[in-house]
Parts: C-alpha cells; structure tokens; sequence
C-alpha cells in the first residue's frame, strides 16, 4: 500500500470512490512522466495500456477525467490530489478551473484555513504552511510570484517555499475589462502585463515546470474559448472532475474519451453516499381536473405541506440523535424570469399560507448582473447555515450552475421538461447528504420531487436500465468487478460438519486437516442443536467451563433432545439413534477448547436512583404545518417504498386537543402517565397554543393534530429528552453474559481469489483487503481477512508464540467498547495465552497519539479491567489492552515481549 495514500486517506478520511482515484493518481505519477513537453502519444498508450477506458487524452497535454456522482466529494478530492503530488512528488504550483462565480467562491472558502469545509484538514505538511491562495481577483498584486524560492522562519524551523493554489473561473482568464479612464483592447487581463509582476501572470504560470491543472465541472467548458487559453499554459498533468462526463453536441450527447475513473450515481445511491431520491403526487391524482393555474398552486401548497413535514422530521432526528439541526429549504424550477416574479408575489402573498413566506424566498436566474447577481449568489452560498432565513429559492436556467448544498429536500419543477430532465438535472442540485452518511430514517434520507403531472413518467423513467438512478452512466463507463460472499464459519463448526478444519496445529508447521468429531449426519445435527441451546440460552453462566457442570449437562441434553426429538421419531426402528448425552459432553469440550470467554458488559447505576423529567418550555419556532386535504402518495424511485403523510380518516376523536398528544406520549416505554401527567399536559397545551397562534380556526388546529400527530408526538419527545435526570449514588460494572457464542464472518471477495498462505509475503499490499488468507493453527476461524499487512504479520506472531493458545479477529457487534456518545470500538484482535487474555490493536506509528486511538485504548483499558474482576471471581484470565505500532511487529517478536513495552496504562510505556 502507498503510504501517502493511506496517510492521506486516513486524514481526509476518503470515502472508498475517492481513495480509488487517489490511488489511480499514484499509479498514474509512477508510469507518466510529469514534466513539460512530455511525448503525448507515448503517454496515451502507457495508460490506455491500465486503463482501457481512457482512448484520447483530448488535449496537447496529459489529462484524464475522474466522474464521481454529484454528493461524493469532488471538492475534497481535489485537496487529496493536491496533498498527493505535493509530499510524493514536491509539486508546488496547481491551477484549479471552476466554470462559474458560484463554484468560483465555494472553491475559495472550502480552500481557505480554518473554514467549515476547509479541504487540507488534518493534513500535517500544510499545517504550519497552508498553501497560497491566489486568486482571480488577488493575482495583479503579484502575492503568486512574491514567495518563489523563499525559505520562512515559522517556530524556529526554516520551511521551504509554500504550495501555490491558483483558482480562477473562465470568466476571469477571459475578461478584457479594462479600469475606467484607459485605452481598451480584446486581451485579456489575464495576459496583459502585470506592473507588480513584470509579465502577464498567464506568462508566468507557462513557464513553471510543475504546474498542474485541476478542472471542477469539466464538462461546462470543453470547447470554450477560455479552455483553449488554459491548454497554452501547457500544464504538466490535467485532472478532470465531473458528475457529467460528457457533452451536449450536434443535438446529441458526446461521451468524454478520457475517464479514467467512473463511479455513478447509481453506485452512490446503493452506496449510500447520496439521498434517495422520491417522486410526490396525490392519490388517484388526475390532472384533468386542473387548469393551468390551479395545477400550478396545488404543486407549490403540496411542495410546502412536504417541506414542513420534512423540517419537523429533521429536527425530531437531530435532537434524538445529539446532530446539529438542518433547516430544509424547497427548490422551485421557474419557467423563465417574468413566471419567478410571478411566484415570489404569490409565494410572498398574504393569502399563501397567510403569508408566512414572505422575506424567505429569493430568486435566481441568469438575467440577474453585477450587484444583484453577486448578493443572490452569496445567498445560495450560505443557504446552509441555520441562521439563513430562505425557506424557498425560486430557480431559473441555472440548475447546472452546479452549486451543492445539503439540505435541499424539496422540488417543484414548474417549467415544461421531459421525464429525463426532471429527474438528472433536479436531483443533481439536492443529493448531497447533511450528515455525510445516510441515517437509515427515510425522510432525512429522501429527497422528494412534487410533480403529479409527471408522476408515471418520472417513476418509468427512473425504472429503464437507461435511468442515471439504475445505472445509466454504469453501463458505459464502468467495468463491474463481479464478487463472491465468503462465509468463514467457526472452526467449532467446521469441526462438526467439515473435513477442512485447520485449527490446532500450532507453531510454525503447516496446517493439518483435522478429524470431523462426529461422522453421522444424525450426530452433527445433534452437535448443531447444542450449540444452538447454548447460544441462546445459557451465555448467561459466569464463564464456559460452568456448562460442563453436571446439573447444567443435563439441562442442556433435556433442550438438545426436545430440539431433534421430531427427527428423532421419524427414524425410530430404522436409522441408529444418537447418544445425545455424548454428543452434548463432546461439543462442549471442543466448543470451549474453541472459543475465548468474552464476558459481556454495561455500567449501571447503584444505590438510590432517582429518573425523571424536568419542566421546561418547547421550542416549537419551527413548526408551520397546515391542515391537508388529501393523502399524500410518496413512491420511492430508487426503492419503490411507499410513504404516506398520516391521514386523519378512522382516529377516534378525543374530547380535549391536547389528548391527541398525550396519548401518543404515553406509548413510549420512557413515559409513565402516572409520574409525567402533569408536564404532559403542559407540553400538549404548548403545541396546542402554538398551532393556535399561527392557523385560523379550530377546524385546522384539529386537523393538524390529526393529520400530524406522530410528527408532534415525535418532537416534542426528542426534546423531553434532553431534560431527562438521572441521579445515582455509584455505578457498577454489570456482566450480563460470561461468554458469547462465536458467530460467522461474511466477507466479500473477487470472484477469482482463492484462499492464500497467510505466511506468504504480499506483494500488492494495496490489495490486501481484498484478499482471502487461511492456513493457520491457532486461529477460531479457517478464514480470515487484514485490513494491512501488518495484521498480517502480526498474525504470524501469534501463530509462532508457544505462549498463545488461540486467538481471532473479532466482528461487529462482538464487542460493546463505548468510547463516544455514539460510538462503539472492536479491537484487531483477541488472544489467548496460557496465563493471560489480551485485546490487540496494530496502529500506524504515526496514529499512536491520534485523538481518537487514545480515546479508544483508554476505553479499551477499562473495559480490561472490569473483565478481569470478572474473571477473578470465576477462576479466569486477567485481560490486558495491547497498542502496538506497526513498525515494532516483525517475525522474532512475541507476544510477551510486545506486551512488556505496549500494554496500555502499564508503567514501562510511560504515558501508557
């Protein structure tokens, strides 16, 4: 694996598409060369010889497109390059092209330290000297140029020259503005002679010899005249990004010929890396009954009913989740300018839902210039912040300005558009996910498009094999790599019921095939059926020796035989009955002799604990629903689910308002009538005066409660949750299980990996994650899988230590280690020596004094030593917590030895 790259992945934490271009981009700086005039031809086919997709470079130098689908992370990716060629190759000097004003300023910020999204986060070469912005409106003062060859003085240490990040927009290369007052001409500013520089800057920038290209939105301009004036500062390297990697041309669309790198839309959404993206109508919806205008008005009501259901749904989740609130706006694609004033009036209007819009909407569109332009392109901007107040952005011929944000959850296209339109070029702008990761709740995951009129044609299209959301763009550019799921069963299981168990040679001989413990189908059964009854029955005992105990035996045997007893009596006269007594002794011997206690625990309160709620006041400022007079039908394109907004047909009518609420509240476990009746009502009787506040009659305060009740119930309970108390005299450490039953691994492979000798080296180290290693004798499972070498080696370790008796990697849910509100941790590895039991974590050198590695050891640590007082109590192991750095493990350590120096919180290791 190249070391920078996973340096650099760690860091920015890359999603898997972006790690893969990284990657692509170190192998392309290893067989391309990256200097001025380099033979192009020659180039092409050294590519095209990796990468077939790639047939033409499309320019005088080489430049390859990477298309990852819009919400992946282009901006991001464009750091991670820029980190790459800087600490592998000590290129200085990159040019990043953006196609409009609006990408042009995100770019600048995401760039600038100390920002939200600040792109080199984490990035320790650039932390101390982050790289020189210059900018289209910055470069004439010369600040590019001034810094050339300089060394600096920072702390005490002399620092070589900084990184210089030019980012410009065609706009800016191509202007001929000239200032007020002097002669005009058609050259470019950009070209012009520069009083602080000496020479045009496009002159400059031509003559460095490491220059390298960066292209944001490729696709827009491709065969503009700027492109042509970017090509003659003859760059070394071009790098592409775009969600489109094509062009429109001749009335037809023009595949790019140089992608390299493609990962769809379609691949994001299964992913999970984008919202899912929904289509909205009515139910038994028929436009007919509808003219124009009234079509029109039933979209944008229908657009706000979803929006505020929306708003309510993403504060419910943040507050029960500890996120920061996103606070959703709606799109509305406009037909041309004059139709968006139209609607700003009527959205804006007293008798829109009485006008509660007004000063939250804002119009965009590509007639808007100079002052006017820049301040709506500042909102769009900052659309994202909490503190913004639109709610509504009416758009028009702008939706491939290709400005991202993460809390569009609603369009309403208003403008005449085919099937394919609709869905590729509106989802485009609001795929982005808020929280980075989908939540696994529906509406903060979804994002919903209000087109009755289009509804069957949307949702056909979004079903063809031509649709961007079932692969469209997968077709044509990407070569699926077909896999295989590996289930890697225990090796107690393969000792009941396969011939290939390798588990128990030990040492550094190779491992030996091991007797099946019962030849008879019936006895295998009966084996099977154990471990089941232990499993789901008796993890409760203190530890696994106990289930050899005579009383347990043969309450064990009593389950086993009303398990198997229907087989049992099919075969009576017939087939040779099973011993089950001798069965059950035998599978508990090997079970135990294959396994590793590992006690179960949770910290509890002690004492007198008291639990309740404290009074306290709603906050109910973003609550705006309106009563609905139809259910809302909500099918999923992606997944074709079924959503409803709840409809107040067959609810039993309360006789107070405030019981609608109530009676939700008292459903969940947390709330007892009893000892919360009072706040109950209190909180009820807020929502009930909010609802009061803003509709206009009763009528519609009743119809809300109904029509969103659970919605309410909701919000109101996330917020209870947040005046929970708690108070307890101690907390105490609590084993619920003694032992957990060993579960099978799942992994996924190429379909053409066989298993490898673990103790063979690894060449591809890049791959091994891929990879499928067996031949061990004191592993609990034939099978395993590294995620890096080191593990690897420090598998070998193990397998040769005398001391070690058996060891594993352990899965998801084997461990609950609570480092964070929300976290949980699973060490590398869990061994078992004659003595002593340890949790192993090979780290990165590098990482040993990372924030969260030590929030996890130390976790990781106290988890031991409630373990080991479990274990004393019951005859076991102490458990001790090893963090080791990667470079210390080679084939003549042991385990001992390691733990000597890396045992976390033992005195020899210092601050450990």
């Amino acid at each position: 694996m190249n070391p920078n790259v996973n340096i650099i992945a760690n860091r920015l934490s890359l999603r898997p598409p972006q790690r893969d271009s990284l990657e692509i981009l170190a192998r392309l700086c290893d067989i391309v060369p990256l200097e001025k005039n380099t033979d192009v031809a020659q180039a092409l086919k050294t590519v095209q010889a990796e990468y077939v997709t790639v047939t033409d470079f499309e320019r005088d130098f080489p430049s390859l497109c990477f298309a990852l689908a819009t919400g992946v992370g282009k901006t991001r990716l464009m750091g991670a390059f820029i980190a790459y060629l800087f600490k592998a190759e000590g290129i200085r000097h990159f040019f990043v092209l953006a196609p409009n004003l609006t990408i042009y300023n995100k770019l600048i910020a995401d760039f600038t330290p100390n920002t939200p999204k600040y792109v080199f986060q984490g990035i320790a070469d650039f932390a101390v000297e982050p790289p020189e912005i210059i900018t289209g409106d910055n470069y004439e003062s010369g600040r590019g140029i001034r810094k050339e060859g300089a060394k600096q003085q920072r702390f005490g240490f002399e620092i070589g020259a900084p990184v210089h990040v030019n980012i410009f927009n065609i706009g800016k290369i191509t202007s001929i503005e000239t200032p007020k007052g002097a002669v005009k001409t058609n050259v470019p500013k950009f070209r012009r002679l520069q009083e602080y520089i000496g020479q045009s800057y496009f002159e400059y920038l031509s003559k460095l010899d490491d220059l390298v290209l960066l292209m944001d939105e490729s696709h827009r301009y491709r065969a503009s005249a700027g492109m042509k004036a970017i090509g003659e500062l003859k760059p070394i390297l071009g790098l592409e990004l775009t969600a489109t990697p094509h062009v429109e041309r001749g009335g037809g669309t023009q595949p790019f010929q140089n992608v390299i790198y493609a990962y769809p839309l379609s691949s994001a959404m299964t992913d999970g890396f984008v919202k899912e993206p929904a289509v909205a109508t009515r139910e038994n919806f028929n436009p007919k009954n509808y003219d124009d205008a009234g079509l029109e008005r039933l979209k944008l009501e229908d657009g706000v009913r979803i929006h505020e259901n929306t708003k309510v749904e993403l504060e419910v989740y943040a507050r029960e989740n500890g996120k920061p609130i996103v606070k959703p706006f709606m799109l509305v694609i406009a037909r041309d300018t004059g139709h968006a004033d139209a609607l700003m009036k009527a959205i804006e209007d007293e008798a829109f839902f009485e006008g509660r819009y007004k000063g939250k909407v804002i119009q965009v569109h590509s007639k808007q210039s100079g002052e006017e332009r820049d301040e709506t392109v500042e909102q769009l901007i900052n659309v994202e912040k909490p503190d913004n107040p639109t709610e509504i952005v009416i758009h028009v011929n702008m939706l491939k300005e290709g400005w991202d944000v993460t809390n569009l959850y609603t369009i309403v296209p208003l403008r005449a558009a085919n099937s394919k339109t609709l869905v590729e070029q509106s989802i485009g702008r609001g795929l982005c996910l808020p929280y980075a990761k989908r939540t696994g709740v529906g509406v903060v995951d979804r994002l919903t498009i209000v087109s009755h009129d289009k509804f069957q044609e949307i949702v056909d299209y979004a079903n063809s094999p031509d649709s961007v959301i079932r692969g469209g763009l997968k077709v044509v550019y990407v070569t699926d790599e077909r896999s295989k799921v590996v289930l890697a069963e225990p090796e107690i299981v393969n000792r009941i019921a396969e011939a290939r168990a390798t588990y128990g040679t030990g040492g550094t001989a190779p491992a030996q095939q091991q007797p099946l413990l019962f030849e008879s189908p019936r006895e295998q059964e009966a084996a099977k059926a154990t471990l089941e009854v232990i499993r789901r029955e008796f993890e409760r005992l203190p530890r696994s020796a106990d289930l050899t105990k005579p009383e347990i035996h043969k309450q064990i045997v009593e389950k086993v035989k009303e398990a198997i007893t229907p087989a049992q009596q099919e075969l009576t006269g017939i087939a040779e009955q099973v011993n089950v007594a001798e069965v059950v002794a035998k599978t508990i011997t090997l079970r135990n002799e294959l396994s590793i206690d590992i006690p179960r625990i949770t910290v509890q309160p002690v004492g007198d604990v008291t639990r309740g709620y404290r009074e306290f006041n709603l906050n109910l400022a973003s609550i705006r629903l309106q009563p609905v007079d139809n259910e809302i039908l909500i099918q999923e394109l992606h997944r074709r689910e079924q959503h409803r907004l709840m409809s107040g047909t067959g609810i039993v009518p309360e006789k107070k308002l405030e019981d609608y609420l109530v009676r939700g509240l008292i459903d969940f476990n947390d709330i007892c009538y009893d000892d919360h009746a009072g706040l109950l009502y209190n909180l009820a009787g807020q929502v009930v005066a909010h609802l009061r506040s803003y509709l206009k009659n009763e009528d519609e305060v009743l119809n809300v409660l109904q029509y969103h009740q659970q919605a309410l119930v909701n919000l109101t309970h996330a917020q209870m949750q947040e005046h929970y108390e708690e108070k307890a005299a101690a907390y105490e450490a609590h084993v619920s299980k003694g032992f957990t039953t060993m579960r099978p691994n799942n992994y996924s492979a190429p379909a053409g990996e066989t298993e490898r000798d673990f103790r063979a080296p690894v060449s591809d180290k890049q791959d091994i994650r891929k990879m499928l290693f067996a031949g061990f004798g004191k592993c609990l499972y034939r099978v395993q899988k590294f995620d890096s070498d080191t593990e690897r080696r420090f598998a070998m370790v193990l397998e040769n230590d005398k001391e070690v008796l058996k060891w594993f990697k352990p899965a998801k849910g084997d461990f609950q280690i609570h480092y964070a509100s929300e976290a949980s941790y699973e060490p590398d590895f869990v061994v078992e020596t004659k003595t002593v039991k340890f949790l192993c974590e090979p780290k990165a050198a590098s990482e040993m004094n990372d924030a969260e590695v030590l929030a996890k050891a130390k976790a990781a640590a106290e988890w031991c030593a409630h373990a080991t007082t479990h274990e004393k109590q019951h005859g076991g192991k102490p458990w001790t917590y090893l963090l080791i750095p990667h470079d210390v493990i080679t084939d003549n350590k042991t385990l001992q030895g390691l733990a000597a120096t890396y045992t976390y919180g033992g005195a020899s290791s210092g601050k450990r």
